[in-house]
C-alpha cells in the first residue's frame, strides 16, 4: 500500500517537473541539412554540401516506404510506436545486466534516445543517458512518431561526412530512398551501428555477409514474404561510393541564394528537357568557336504554366577560360532591337498607329542623335508592319519620340527591367536601338506576355509558386496578337540562310536584335506553348564581325524548338474580338478619302486606332503643257487642268532627291504669282538648332549646312547672321565657316517660306 502511495505521489510529480524542465530546458532541433534541387519529376539534380560540410540530405516523409519503416522499427526499436520516447523495461533489463556483469553489456536506446543524442553529441555516460531520456520525452511531445523516425533517418551515420539514409541512398545507389529494394534497404539499416567498419563501397563483402544474416532473421520473424527475402537474398551489392547530382549548375545555383532556407528546393525544371537543351547549346557553341563566339545562354519558359522548364546559363560551367560560370541569363547586355515589339504594341494601344500605317524611313536629326539603319540605306515611306518585319532603326526611333522616351522606359522599369530602372534618369531615344542593359530573362518574360494576351505573368520557380500566380496586363490582347502576327511572317531578312524552304522550320513568332559592335546576338520566340530566349555572344564582351541575331543566335532558337515542341499541335493564336478590319488608304495606311484609288485591309482598335482621313494627295490646278501650276489667286479663267500629286513630306523630298528617285513633283509655280505662300516651311537638318559645337579654328573646321523642303520647292537660299550666303538645290550640301559664339542660320525656299535656327560655336 506505502509502495502504490510512492509511485503515485512520484507519477504527480513528473509531469510538473517535466513542464518546468521542459521550461528551463527548451528543446532546439536545427538541423542543417544539405540543400538539393529537383526537378518537377523530384529528380535530385544538384546538391550542395551543408554549412558543416556533411552530405545531409532530407528524407521526406512519402520517401520512407513500408519496407523501410519495418527494417529500420525491427532493427533499432521493435516497440516504437508503443512507448513514450523511453522504454523502461529495457532500461530495467540493460541496468541489471550491466550491474551483475560489471560492465555495458546491453543497451537501451530507443529510436527516440537515438536521436536525441544524434542531435547533440555527447560521451557515453550515465548522466547523459539520463539526458537523453529527458530530451526524447521532449521529442515525443512536440514530434509525432513519424516525424521522429524521420529525424532518424535524416541523422544516422554511414562513414566519413555521409549522414542520412537519402544521402546514402544518392550516393551509393544513385536512387531516392523510395526506389531502394528490400536487399538496398537491409544493407543500409545495420551500416549506422558500425559506420567506420562497414563503409559502403570499401567494405562490401562484410556488408553483404552482414545484410544476409539480417534478411534472414526477417524471416524467421516474419516480417517480410518469403519470396520478397529469397529475391533479396540473390540480390548483389555493387554499392561504390558516386559524386552527388550537379547538374543544371547556374539554374541550381540561382535556386540556393533564392530560397537559402529550403533544404529541399522543388522546381519546375524538366531535367530531360534540361538536358537536351543544354546539349544543343554545346554543340552549337563548338561549331562557332573557330569564329571567336564563344558562349550562349537560353531560357524556356512553359507559356501555358509559365514554368522555367530548361535554364542553360553558359555553354559550359566547367570552361573557366571562357568564364562558363557566368549565367548569361542574369548577365546585363545590350538588347539591340528585341526592345522594338513591345514599343510598337504599346503605339497600337495608344493608337498612334496600326499595322499598314504609313511612316517614313529617312535620315532624322534628334538634338545630335541620328539613328541609321542595319544596312545603312533608307528605304523612305514604308508600313509599320513593314518596319517591324524588317527591324528598321528610323521609324522605331520616331514612334518613341512621339509616345516619350520616358513613358517608354516607365512601361519597362514596372516590368521588372532592373538596370534600365536604375539608368532611367539617363535614357532616351537611343534605348529603342538597344542603348540600355537589360537580362534574358527580362526579355524572355516580355515576350512571353506577347503569347498570353499581354499578360505578363511571373516566372513560376517552385512547384509551390503555381497557387499564388501573379500577373499583370501591360498590352491589350489585340495589340499583342497584331504583333504576333508580324512576327510570324516569313518574308523578312532575319531568317536564317538556308531556313527560308526548310522543313523544320518551326511556326513561331520570333524577334532578333544585335547590339552596337557586335557583342550581343539575340533571337527571343514564342508559340502558344513556349518562349524560348537566346542570348549568343561572348561574356568578355569581345565583339565578333559575324555575329548578328538573324544568323548566330536564330538558327539555335530554332534547333531548341524543334527539339522541346518538335510538331506541336497546329493551334495558333486567335484574333480578339476587339481587334477589328477596315480599308484604308495605301499610300498613308489612314481611312481613305474619295481619291484613294488603292486600297487594302488593315487592323485596328474602334475608338482608339487613327481615325483622320488620308490626304495624301493634293488636288492641283496645272498648265495644259504640266510646266506650271496654280493657286486659286492666279488661276486662269480657260486653260488649265485639275491634276492629283501625292503629298510627300520634306524629309521624303529630300530623300528622293539626294537619292535621285523618281518621283511626281508638282511644277513649279505660276512665276506672274504675286501671292506670299504659306505652308511647310523648311526644315533645316545641320547644324541641329540649340546645339553647341566646338571646332578647331587652325584646321579651318566648317559646318555643314542641310535641308528637308516640300516637294513644291526647287531652290532654297541660306543665310548666315541675316547676311545672304549662297542659294542651293534642295539636295545640296554646303559648308560653311561660322564665327566664335553665337551664329544664326537661315534657310529661304523659292516660295518666301523661311526657318531660323541658332547654334553657338567654341574654338579649340
Amino acid at each position: 500500500m506505502q509502495i502504490a502511495k510512492w509511485i503515485a505521489a512520484a507519477i504527480l510529480l513528473f509531469f510538473p517537473a517535466l513542464f518546468i524542465l521542459n521550461l528551463l530546458f527548451p528543446l532546439q532541433v536545427n538541423v542543417p541539412y544539405s540543400q538539393i534541387v529537383t526537378d518537377k519529376k523530384g529528380n535530385i539534380i544538384h546538391a550542395y554540401l551543408s554549412h558543416d560540410d556533411k552530405w545531409r540530405m532530407m528524407t521526406e516523409l512519402d520517401e520512407i516506404t513500408p519496407q523501410l519503416q519495418k527494417a529500420i522499427i525491427f532493427k533499432e526499436d521493435k516497440y516504437f510506436y508503443q512507448h513514450f520516447g523511453i522504454n523502461p523495461i529495457a532500461i530495467s533489463r540493460a541496468l541489471f545486466k550491466n550491474i551483475t556483469k560489471q560492465k555495458r553489456t546491453s543497451g537501451a536506446s530507443t529510436i527516440t534516445m537515438q536521436v536525441a543524442r544524434l542531435l547533440a553529441p555527447k560521451n557515453r555516460t550515465y548522466s547523459n543517458k539520463i539526458n537523453e531520456m529527458f530530451r526524447a520525452l521532449q521529442l515525443e511531445w512536440y514530434y509525432s512518431k513519424d516525424e521522429i523516425l524521420q529525424l532518424y533517418l535524416n541523422l544516422v551515420p554511414y562513414g566519413g561526412n555521409i549522414e542520412g539514409v537519402k544521402s546514402a541512398s544518392v550516393l551509393f545507389f544513385d536512387k531516392a530512398p523510395n526506389n531502394l529494394s528490400l536487399a538496398e534497404i537491409t544493407a543500409l539499416s545495420i551500416i549506422p551501428n558500425r559506420p567506420t567498419s562497414l563503409r559502403l563501397g570499401k567494405h562490401n563483402t562484410a556488408i553483404l555477409t552482414e545484410r544476409n544474416k539480417w534478411l534472414n532473421r526477417f524471416k524467421t520473424a516474419q516480417i517480410f514474404d518469403d519470396t520478397a527475402i529469397s529475391d533479396a537474398l540473390e540480390e548483389a551489392l555493387n554499392a561504390k561510393r558516386k559524386d552527388a547530382p550537379k547538374m543544371a549548375p547556374h539554374f541550381s545555383y540561382r535556386m540556393k541564394q533564392k530560397y537559402p532556407n529550403s533544404p529541399i528546393i522543388k522546381t519546375n525544371l524538366l531535367l530531360n528537357k534540361q538536358r537536351k537543351v543544354e546539349q544543343l547549346v554545346g554543340n552549337y557553341i563548338k561549331r562557332l568557336y573557330s569564329q571567336r563566339i564563344r558562349n550562349a545562354a537560353v531560357m524556356v519558359i512553359n507559356n501555358r504554366t509559365h514554368e522555367v522548364e530548361a535554364y542553360v546559363g553558359s555553354a559550359d560551367f566547367f570552361n573557366s577560360e571562357d568564364a562558363g560560370q557566368v549565367d548569361g541569363i542574369k548577365a546585363i547586355r545590350a538588347p539591340g532591337s528585341t526592345l522594338k515589339p513591345f514599343l510598337y504594341a504599346l503605339a497600337f494601344d495608344q493608337g498612334l498607329i496600326t499595322p499598314k500605317f504609313i511612316i517614313s524611313d529617312v535620315p532624322v536629326n534628334y538634338s545630335g542623335y541620328s539613328p541609321v539603319n542595319y544596312d545603312k540605306k533608307y528605304n523612305g515611306n514604308v508600313s509599320i508592319e513593314h518596319a517591324l518585319a524588317n527591324s528598321l532603326n528610323v521609324p522605331p526611333v520616331k514612334i518613341l519620340q512621339k509616345l516619350g522616351s520616358d513613358v517608354f522606359v516607365e512601361q519597362l522599369v514596372n516590368i521588372g527591367f532592373k538596370r534600365i530602372k536604375k539608368d532611367r534618369q539617363q535614357l532616351g531615344l537611343s534605348v529603342i536601338l538597344g542603348g540600355c542593359g537589360v537580362r534574358l530573362e527580362e526579355l524572355t518574360l516580355l515576350y512571353s506576355s506577347f503569347a498570353n494576351e499581354g499578360y505578363l505573368h511571373s516566372f513560376q520557380w517552385l512547384q509551390s509558386d503555381s497557387i499564388n500566380t501573379q500577373q499583370t496586363q501591360i498590352l491589350s490582347p489585340s495589340a499583342a496578337f497584331v504583333v504576333t502576327d508580324i512576327l510570324t511572317q516569313l518574308t523578312r531578312p532575319d531568317l536564317p540562310t538556308n531556313y527560308e524552304s526548310s522543313k523544320y522550320l518551326p511556326k513561331i513568332a520570333w524577334k532578333t536584335g544585335t547590339s552596337y559592335g557586335r557583342r550581343d546576338a539575340w533571337s527571343i520566340g514564342y508559340n502558344a506553348n513556349y518562349t524560348i530566349g537566346v542570348w549568343v555572344g561572348n561574356f568578355s564582351g569581345e565583339g565578333v564581325p559575324v555575329l548578328n541575331g538573324a544568323d548566330t543566335a536564330t538558327p539555335l532558337l530554332f534547333d531548341i524548338f524543334n527539339s522541346v515542341d518538335y510538331a506541336s499541335p497546329s493551334e495558333w493564336f486567335i484574333s480578339p474580338k476587339e481587334l477589328e478590319f477596315r480599308w484604308v488608304c495605301s499610300a498613308s495606311g489612314l481611312p481613305p478619302s474619295e481619291a484613294c484609288k488603292n486600297q487594302v485591309m488593315d487592323y485596328y482598335l474602334p475608338l482608339v486606332s487613327p481615325t483622320k482621313t488620308c490626304k495624301h494627295l493634293k488636288k492641283t490646278y496645272v498648265s495644259p503643257d504640266d510646266q506650271h501650276s496654280y493657286c486659286t489667286s492666279c488661276l486662269p479663267p480657260v486653260g488649265y487642268k485639275t491634276k492629283y500629286f501625292p503629298v510627300y513630306s520634306p524629309e521624303i523630298v529630300a530623300l528622293y532627291e539626294k537619292e535621285r528617285i523618281h518621283y511626281e513633283k508638282i511644277p513649279p509655280h505660276n512665276p506672274r504669282c504675286e501671292r506670299l505662300f504659306t505652308g511647310d516651311v523648311p526644315r533645316i537638318i545641320s547644324p541641329v538648332d540649340g546645339l553647341e559645337y566646338i571646332i578647331d579654328k587652325a584646321d579651318n573646321d566648317q559646318l555643314m549646312l542641310t535641308c528637308n523642303v516640300a516637294n513644291d520647292v526647287d531652290k532654297v537660299f541660306w543665310y548666315i547672321n541675316d547676311q545672304f550666303y549662297q542659294a542651293a538645290g534642295t539636295s545640296d550640301n554646303l559648308f560653311f565657316s561660322p564665327k566664335k559664339g553665337k551664329n544664326k542660320i537661315t534657310c529661304v525656299d523659292d516660295k518666301g517660306r523661311k526657318k531660323n535656327i541658332f547654334v553657338v560655336v567654341k574654338f579649340l
